[in-house]
């Protein structure tokens, strides 16, 4: 009621009513902005603990990214690394499999996966070859 009111003062007095004021600004998109990682294995671990969840349910590309992230955290971290090469094998991403696959086994050569992620690293696909001229 009080609007029309207002409204109806406005059109007497022959001004139109003003407009409502800018929005504010949005909020900074943080995500946008650069992380820089340190070194730390907590978080590491518990990045692998929520790509576990993920891949349970089925979520390979968000557990990828939980992987990529742990290994942000720790770059050393063998198990995220084997986790990875298991998400993107099944986002049909072979090169991405494979380099997380080599990482594992360089990280981690007497695993006791190790002989299983050599047998899958047989399986990938060839990596394509460079397109350099023969001579």
């Amino acid at each position: 009621m009080l609007p029309a009111l207002l409204l109806a003062a406005f059109l007497q007095a022959g001004q139109p009513p003003s407009a409502p004021p800018p929005a504010e600004p949005e909020e900074e998109d943080v995500t946008a902005r650069e992380r820089t990682y340190e070194f730390n294995p907590i978080q590491a671990e518990n990045e692998i603990k929520v790509g576990r969840f993920y891949m349970r349910r089925g979520s390979w590309k968000a557990a990828a990214g939980r992987f990529e992230e742990a290994v942000k955290w720790n770059p050393q971290a063998a198990e995220a690394y084997l986790l990875l090469g298991q998400a993107r094998e099944k986002l049909k991403e072979a090169a991405a499999a494979r380099a997380a696959y080599e990482k594992f086994l360089a990280l981690s050569p007497e695993s006791k996966d190790a002989a299983r992620v050599r047998r899958r690293l047989a399986k990938l696909p060839a990596p394509p070859e460079s397109k350099a001229p023969k001579p």
